[in-house]
């Protein structure tokens, strides 16, 4: 397994020198958000995408996911969703996830991750908005076959695939080999599932990792590992017994004005298991 280090705690920073300092800190990956303030895919002329590929083989380090979860261009963490009720909102979460996916396979990424549905919207049942998930998945899996690009569902707390069972039964609707699994220590913690049991019982669904820590209150907020009461040793054990062997992607987005802090301190924490 490698270790890499995502661009969203660096939103105080542009691109380029989020690159630089993670480049600084040790980390052989970088995991670089399709967002404002970095790499919105509509910002990223022919110019920049070149200039991104050649400044990380400058600095060694390898593209490991794009981001493309959020959506503050033109919302918030979370909106526009899969699920909005507004047809017109879900258009923009999947224009946007195309132009993520053409942004991957420009820079080399393997995969992008994505928000897993939404906040479920009052008055609509599960049921429903898998249904709408789906469909906006089935939109855009041509696209990433055809890129070359994965696309990587990310269970969070709170929205509408949090658990290993319910994004079983997103699979069980929605098969593709371009659609997997992009494996968050923290949130299944946060849910209370045990991650080990999770990367086991995941396992073949699983092309990318993050990885933070979180309190015994099981909070959602991401914590530099160390701190927290994840035994992430143990999660890390699993999953090279399951034979993982991609990158581990430290997600330190709360961090913001101590950045380049936690990056270090989170590589010091780590790094023996990466030797």
């Amino acid at each position: 397994m490698k270790l890499a280090f995502s661009t969203n705690a660096f939103k105080q920073v542009s691109l380029e020198e989020s690159l630089r300092q993670i480049a600084a800190c040790g980390y052989s990956g970088v995991e670089i958000m399709a967002d404002v303030p970095h790499a919105y895919p509509p910002h990223m002329d022919p110019r920049r995408r070149k200039a991104v590929v050649d400044l990380c083989r400058e600095l060694r380090l390898a593209i490991t996911n794009l981001n493309a979860f959020t959506l503050f261009a033109q919302g918030d963490t979370w909106h526009p969703s899969w699920i909005e009720p507004d047809p017109a909102a879900r258009a923009r979460r999947i224009e946007h996830t195309l132009g993520a996916l053409q942004l991957a396979r420009d820079l080399g990424a393997p995969g992008i991750s994505l928000e897993p549905g939404g906040p479920l919207p009052e008055g609509m049942d599960r049921t429903a908005a898998m249904a709408l998930y789906r469909d906006g998945l089935k939109a855009v899996l041509p696209a990433a076959a055809q890129c070359g690009v994965d696309l990587l569902v990310e269970p969070e707390p709170h929205l509408l695939i949090e658990r290993p069972e319910e994004f079983e039964e997103l699979l069980a609707g929605l098969s593709h080999p371009r659609l997997g699994l992009n494996f968050d220590i923290g949130h299944f913690y946060c849910v209370g599932v045990d991650p080990a049991a999770a990367a086991r019982r995941l396992a073949p669904h699983i092309r990318h990792v993050h990885l933070e820590d979180i309190a015994a209150s099981r909070e959602h907020r991401h914590l530099v590992p160390g701190r927290g009461t994840i035994p992430l040793k143990s999660v890390l054990d699993a999953l090279a017994d399951v034979g993982y062997t991609g990158w581990i992607t430290v997600e330190l987005y709360p961090y913001e004005a101590q950045a380049r802090e936690v990056a270090e301190e989170a590589f010091q924490y780590l790094w023996k298991w990466f030797r």
